[in-house]
């Protein structure tokens, strides 16, 4: 079963209510925010990510962690970029959107989150990423999953969709989300099942996880 979201949330960047994304993260834990980037920022972010791409500074992504890690491209076929601390330009700002987001979610709800890790991330033409929770295996420290997208002009046709599974379960109803230039999406990282779907043409983004201090479960 397909599911939509519509949300009418103001599409300025930094100005959107934290309370909405708190409320939803606590109601559905999952919410899509489409235009909540305009266009300009949009520009810089894919226009940077694209620079090191060119510049070969992406590596492919990999499966597991310590001595498990791997590429495995019949799971993710995923090229990524690990982002450090942007001093200026919206990169920072968006940083500092997130950081401000952290400190909401912490009073809110409690979560201990106390970091932001994140990527840029482009799937080349055919590339995918099968269903799977963001957590480690035996971890939990991921709790809050935010995909910005970068791509002008995408179109239906383009495929290439997150596909959410939003009961909380590895199959059954679902959102799709198409990674339209500015949707920023955001849900509870060890709670929901996705994946994305092979695209036709190249597909950007700027992915990132709220983390609490490590934890195995």
């Amino acid at each position: 079963m397909m599911m939509t979201m519509e949300t009418g949330v103001e599409n300025l960047f930094g100005r959107v209510d934290a309370e909405v994304i708190v409320d939803a993260l606590v109601d559905t834990g999952w919410i899509v925010l489409p235009e909540f980037l305009p266009l300009e920022p949009v520009r810089e972010l894919r226009e940077q990510a694209q620079a090191q791409w060119a510049a070969g500074e992406f590596h492919a992504a990999g499966i597991g962690r310590g001595q498990a890690l791997g590429v495995d491209e019949s799971v993710r076929g995923d090229q990524v970029q690990w982002l450090e601390r942007a001093e200026d330009g919206s990169l920072a700002a968006y940083q500092a959107f997130i950081e401000d987001l952290r400190l909401s979610l912490n009073q809110a709800l409690y979560l201990g989150l106390f970091e932001f890790e994140s990527h840029f991330a482009v799937y080349p033409p055919g590339a995918f990423y099968r269903r799977h929770l963001d957590n480690f295996r035996g971890t939990s420290a991921r709790l809050v999953t935010a995909v910005l997208y970068l791509n002008e002009d995408w179109k239906e046709a383009d495929c290439g969709q997150l596909r959410l599974y939003t009961n909380g379960s590895d199959g059954g109803e679902y959102v799709d989300v198409f990674p339209q230039a500015g949707t920023l999406v955001l849900f509870r990282s060890s709670r929901f099942w996705h994946e994305v779907l092979p695209a036709r043409r190249e597909r950007f983004s700027l992915t990132g996880w709220l983390r609490a201090r490590g934890s195995v479960v």
